[in-house]
């Protein structure tokens, strides 16, 4: 069996946590938010919902990767009882492999049809465009009689309705597949599959390009949209702050989604990530630093897009909020529409979309990364020998690729819609993180992986964070998932609403996460023999942990630099 690998480089974590977690919600859902929940005051219960729980099960998570050396279910041996909250990642992991990378797919061939003189969205001479298509200028459309059509559609919507996706009516219309998209499918997932193939070893080098250059590309296009007639008040539209909105629970609710969204919280992928870290390494460090960047890259992110949609209201002498759109509406409608009334369109529109599929690369082949450390680890003996791993990579990415293959069809834009609102869902997640910080706040206890974390670290973290582990986090988490599940609001895609069907199928992808944790729990205790107190004693006593000797030869010279270093601080 092959020895299990660490980073090569210094800087290897630290991109591959941006890279992951930095992706397309930065760009197009943090803005959104901003705008919908009270412009530049929604930072004010974003920056608590992120202390208060985002950051503290960020550093629970890599941390105890990086304790365990294991991937997202066996690094639960630390409190076996709650091996399934590994499941549960794992299961929401591969439903957002399956999905995320069909965004890539839009994004290529987006890309690779910028590569024209005119951008085949940008007016109504197109096979695929209607009577109540109107160009990119705004103006109405007349029909053959000269009367002026009402219901017009913008021939960036049509572009992508009507030539991109081949949109049926419905969910239960599946139509055939649309080739050219499949290609483009395809293609992300030979890409995605040779970024991780080697392991952490091409990864870690991969990610020196896929999480920095994006940051070239945004600034580039920053210093284009803040320079646009209008891209003002599409600032001071975004940032415009209302204070009274901060009475609003579904803020709070909006705010703590969008936290454990762009931070990738409860994916399992963080303790994977964490769990090729040396075991000295300083992940409490490098989690501030990531907390930063995320977190800043939205914000600078929400300067781009309202600059562009500013300038497009200008345009099309409408105000800013009758263009604001957040998903996949603003990246393939809204911002296509921008960007071809911008001189050299193509060039811009090429750069655009570059930074698009940049973005979502690095997010899918480390979320493929979390996926196959946890199931490795799970099955070392199997999966660690010769080039099997490769082949496991190869086997999942095909099977992902064939499911995926329903998302490019004619109504293939529905099923994406349900795995999106479904399978990843705020609830999953929330539900996922409430029991991690039940599991190492109080079974196996705050203090003692506090203790824990001093003994790799070489230092004790500020105690706010073990705070949380025991009270603030479980708290936050449980309330915010309550409120999701009662604010719940069946599914919609424009005017259409989910059949009851749809909705069964999108409750059975949410449940087979969330259901994990607790099943799990009771086929333990059915399972295992003696009273209820020795079955729990049993269930919560750490198993082998494969940095348990290196620790405990540590564990004295630890206590004296920590006695050392607290004596210095006090003097």
């Amino acid at each position: 069996m092959e020895a299990r690998e660490t980073w090569v480089g210094k800087l290897d974590f630290i991109l591959a946590l941006i890279g992951f977690s930095v992706g397309l919600g930065n760009i197009w859902r943090f803005p959104y938010l901003c705008y919908k929940n009270g412009g530049g005051c929604f930072l004010i219960p974003y920056v608590i919902c992120l202390v208060v729980a985002g950051a503290p099960i960020l550093i629970l998570e890599v941390s105890l990767g990086q304790f365990t050396s294991q991937g997202g279910i066996t690094a639960w041996k630390i409190c076996p009882l709650f091996k399934g909250i590994g499941y549960a990642s794992v299961v929401i992991v591969q439903f957002l492999n399956i999905y995320y990378i069909v965004i890539l797919g839009w994004a290529l061939f987006y890309m690779f049809a910028s590569f024209t003189s005119k951008l085949p969205w940008s007016h109504c001479d197109n096979p695929w465009n209607t009577p109540q298509c109107v160009d990119l200028t705004g103006k109405g459309n007349w029909n053959n009689s000269g009367v002026e059509i009402n219901d017009t559609v913008s021939s960036s919507q049509e572009y992508l309705e009507r030539r991109v996706l081949r949109i049926s009516d419905g969910l239960a219309e599946a139509g055939t597949v649309n080739w050219d998209l499949a290609l483009c499918l395809l293609l992300g997932w030979i890409i995605c599959y040779l970024c991780v193939w080697k392991g952490v070893k091409s990864t870690g080098r991969v990610v020196y390009f896929t999480a920095t250059f994006p940051y070239v590309l945004l600034t580039i296009i920053f210093f284009r949209a803040v320079t646009l007639p209008g891209a003002g008040e599409g600032v001071k539209f975004y940032l415009n702050p209302n204070f009274t909105r901060l009475a609003d629970s579904q803020v709070w609710l909006d705010a703590g989604t969008q936290v454990f969204f762009s931070y990738s919280i409860g994916l399992g992928t963080l303790v994977a990530l964490g769990s090729y870290n040396k075991f000295k390494t300083n992940c409490y460090r490098d989690c501030i630093i990531f907390a930063c960047v995320n977190s800043g890259t939205s914000l600078y992110g929400g300067f781009v897009i309202f600059s562009v949609l500013g300038f497009m209201a200008q345009k099309q002498q409408v105000p800013v909020s009758e263009v604001v759109k957040s998903g996949p509406g603003l990246a393939f409608i809204a911002y296509p529409a921008a960007v071809a009334e911008m001189p050299v369109a193509p060039l811009w529109s090429i750069l655009f979309f570059f930074m698009v599929i940049l973005l979502g690369l690095d997010s899918e082949f480390v979320g493929v990364e979390g996926f196959v450390t946890a199931i490795v680890d799970l099955f070392p003996n199997h999966l660690r020998r010769g080039h099997r791993k490769e082949i496991f990579i190869a086997l999942c990415s095909a099977f992902w690729f064939l499911i995926g293959l329903s998302m490019v069809t004619e109504g293939g834009m529905y099923v994406f819609q349900l795995f999106d609102f479904y399978s990843a869902s705020g609830s999953a997640l929330l539900w996922v993180a409430l029991f991690e910080s039940v599991a190492v706040g109080w079974v196996y206890g705050g203090d003692r992986f506090y203790d824990n974390m001093a003994s790799m670290i070489g230092f004790r973290i500020n105690p706010w964070i073990k705070w949380c582990w025991k009270y603030l986090t479980p708290t936050f988490c449980l309330g915010i998932f309550i409120f999701s599940l009662a604010s719940y609001k069946p599914l919609e895609y424009n005017d259409y609403s989910y059949p009851v069907w749809g909705q069964v199928i999108g409750w059975w992808m949410a449940l087979s996460s969330i259901l994990c944790i607790p099943g799990y729990m009771a086929v333990k205790f059915v399972t295992t023999k003696g009273t209820f107190q020795e079955r729990w004693k049993i269930l919560t006593t750490p198993t082998h942990i494969e940095n348990d000797k290196e620790t405990e030869a540590g564990d004295e010279n630890n206590k004296l630099e920590l006695e050392k270093k607290e004596q210095d601080s006090m003097l």
